[in-house]
């Protein structure tokens, strides 16, 4: 029987020698045998159960979840409807995830437009709506009747900014 060191295990899976180790303490790897200088030697197999991990990983589920099936894959009383629900129940997960993002987003949106970019970071509507602020001067900034010019132009002259600034001021 052909078995991998730690080293080559993580290079044929194509993980990092640290993942290996830590899904190993884990117990998603079984404890392999030693060899008589000590080194670790996994069976072939372990390449593909760290695929199935990654894999598994990747849709969505959590390490606890990845034994639970691993376990599972090796109950003579699992059925195909079981899997099917668990992973049911991970799009229900995912979705309620994706709700909660598409909610951050929308957050985020309104306060980068509502942020003109410049003036004192004391006003800044970001900051402020960090911080669970909600006066009258961040309502304004909110429906946009702050007004910012940039001086960042080369091609502004410097008393057309003057003006600009008094005019507004």
């Amino acid at each position: 029987m052909k078995s991998l060191t730690i080293g080559h295990l993580a290079r044929e899976s194509g993980m990092n020698l640290e993942t290996v180790r830590y899904y190993e303490r884990r117990g998603l790897l079984p404890k392999p045998p030693r060899s008589a200088s000590g080194y670790r030697l996994f069976p072939i197999e372990a390449t593909q159960r760290l695929r199935f991990v990654q894999r598994a990983k990747e849709l969505g589920f959590s390490l606890k979840e990845i034994g639970e099936l691993l376990s599972l894959r090796v109950s003579p009383a699992t059925t195909s409807a079981g899997i099917r629900a668990r992973a049911k129940s991970k799009i229900v997960d995912i979705r309620s995830k994706i709700r909660s993002l598409e909610s951050m987003e929308k957050t985020l949106l309104k306060l980068t437009k509502s942020c003109t970019g410049c003036g004192p970071i004391r006003e800044c509507p970001i900051l402020e709506s960090l911080d669970g602020e909600a006066d009258e001067s961040m309502e304004a900034r909110l429906t946009g009747t702050t007004r910012c010019w940039s001086f960042a132009t080369s091609e502004t002259s410097l008393s057309l900014v003057l003006a600009r600034v008094r005019r507004f001021a």
